[in-house]
């Protein structure tokens, strides 16, 4: 007999032997138990996590001579026909290779026929969403009513290709990631049956990289084993696969962090010298970042040993969250630039001294500065033309001042915030929103939401119906007004102010015109600068 890959080799026979989905084999082991089999079936679920095996099972099972406790004997003679695919009665179909109408029209003529053997004629039908829609059409009526004698188990890794009509017509079983618990038990069972010695940090590091396959698993475990020894370490697994040691990958990282450019470089080079993918390398730095991120928020990590948790926790000290996230993102957009050039070590190093360049870190987020000035807005933290430090004359003690942008006279920043804390009334004249529009717009300006003030500045206010009050941007609404106007404490706020003026509780929305294609999108710091010089306020911000 020829050789048998291990996934063909410990390929599950039963429901109590599938790993990590016994939500769906209890409830199959019911209905079978039962007797309340459906006439269709839709397996969901990523590559290699029990979706055909649980198909083979279930055709067994409803065609079993001696069925116990929903589960197939694998002894009589239908159950040994149908492992060695002698049987008829069940028939295996890969939709991908097999996806046209003819094929699908061929079904539905041997539906009409007895099974030879067993008690139903079962069709599995793989990778169900490669059919083209003229198959799926010829499907639709045998499968909303097929004969008592027939069933259908339908296998996909993307339902959200198959039409409705399909869907509707199925009872639908999810099937979810394998836990790296659920396949390191397993991999220990085949293991001790193929007289495999493997080492427990080995079946970590296999089972995070088939990332929820068992079937995947099992294949790294195979190739660890093409070499003739049947020992496993750490070391063998990565030198196979091409994974860059965990040392290297920390030295890298701790460069970036530290903005070391000459170490990072250095540790790069070592690590391609030795003939690692720079796919992989990159895949282990954003891993490993991505783990000194889990540990900086929950102080939780697994696969690791108590030097390399040391390791990690001094790095997750060294830089913010927000630095974290971001170099992730960094990373992955030079993994995808990778894939379209030639150049791939060029631009990965590049990519790498980029990170390393203290002046280019965009870390923190446009919004997030935004929110920063906003608040120095607020708190009145403005000094006058690059005024370093100016004394009121009537103080001993140094204050801030501004310039008053009606008079250019400084005064005193105590003076403004006293001002500050008490909010102009809102006295409305009329209960048109066309009229008290303008007012509400200049009282968010007196009371220091500056921000919201300079995006509603050119807007209207018209009144859709008897609850809701469209506010109309006849230029059209930018990106940045959009970011800040759809922020829920500000639509709070304008609610309110809409609310109270017109005397009963109104909601709003936003109207946006017609913009020009060639308008240029100003940022958010651009739309604050812009205000201060039509307002003739030369102000730099302090922290």
């Amino acid at each position: 007999m020829g050789y048998t890959a291990l996934y063909r080799k410990f390929r599950p026979l039963t429901f109590s032997e599938m790993v990590g989905q016994e939500h769906i084999t209890r409830t199959l082991k019911n209905q079978i138990m039962a007797d309340r089999v459906g006439h269709a079936y839709l397996f969901n679920g990523g590559r290699g996590t029990g979706k055909t095996s649980a198909a083979k099972i279930l055709a067994r099972a409803i065609n079993c001579l001696n069925p116990k406790d929903g589960e197939p004997c694998n002894e009589c003679e239908i159950c040994k026909g149908a492992i060695s695919g002698s049987l008829t009665d069940i028939v295996e179909m890969d939709a991908a290779s097999n996806n046209s109408v003819e094929d699908i029209r061929s079904i539905r003529e041997e539906v009409n026929f007895l099974p030879t053997k067993a008690k139903y004629r079962v069709y599995i039908i793989d990778e169900v969403h490669m059919l083209s829609t003229g198959a799926f059409n010829a499907l639709l009526k045998t499968l909303e009513e097929p004969p008592e004698h027939v069933k259908f188990i339908l296998a996909t890794t993307e339902p959200q290709k198959l039409p409705a009509t399909i869907l509707s017509r199925c009872q639908r079983f999810d099937f979810k990631r394998i836990s790296n618990e659920d396949i390191i038990k397993r991999l220990k069972i085949v293991c001790k049956e193929s007289d495999i010695e493997i080492s427990e940090g080995a079946l970590n590091i296999i089972a995070v990289l088939s990332e929820g396959a068992m079937r995947d698993a099992l294949s790294i475990l195979e190739r660890c084993v093409q070499d003739g020894e049947n020992k496993i370490d750490e070391d063998k697994i990565k030198d196979l696969v091409g994974i860059p040691k965990i040392t290297f990958v920390h030295d890298i990282t701790r460069a970036i962090i530290e903005y070391n450019i000459d170490d990072a470089l250095e540790s790069v080079n070592k690590v391609l010298d030795e003939g690692k993918d720079v796919t992989n390398l990159i895949w282990e730095i954003i891993k490993y970042i991505k783990d000194i991120l889990v540990y900086k928020a929950c102080n939780k990590i697994e696969l690791y040993s108590e030097d390399e948790k040391a390791k990690i926790e001094e790095l997750s000290k060294q830089v913010t969250k927000e630095r974290l996230v971001n170099l992730v993102y960094e990373l992955s957009e030079i993994e995808n630039n990778l894939k379209w050039s030639t150049q791939k070590t060029i631009m990965f190093q590049a990519g790498i001294i980029k990170l390393c360049n203290k002046l280019a870190d965009n870390s923190g987020s446009l919004e997030e500065r935004v929110d920063k000035i906003e608040k120095y807005l607020k708190s009145g933290k403005l000094v006058a033309n690059n005024a370093t430090q100016t004394y009121a004359s009537q103080s001993t003690a140094p204050q801030s001042v501004v310039v008053n942008p009606v008079n250019k006279t400084t005064e005193p920043i105590s003076k403004i915030n006293n001002a500050k804390t008490q909010k102009p009334k809102m006295n409305f004249s009329s209960n048109k929103v066309e009229e008290f529009w303008p007012q509400i717009v200049d009282n968010l300006k007196q009371n220091g939401k500056i921000v919201l003030y300079t995006n509603l500045i050119n807007s209207k206010a018209t009144q859709i119906n008897d609850m809701i009050v469209g506010i109309e941007f006849p230029g059209g609404l930018s990106s940045f007004g959009k970011t800040i106007l759809e922020k829920q404490e500000n639509i709070r706020e304008l609610t309110n102010l809409v609310s109270m003026a017109s005397g009963k509780p109104m909601q709003i929305k936003y109207i946006s015109g017609s913009s020009n294609e060639n308008q240029v999108k100003l940022t958010k710091e651009q739309n604050l600068e812009n205000f201060a010089n039509q307002s003739d306020i030369p102000f730099n911000i302090i922290d």
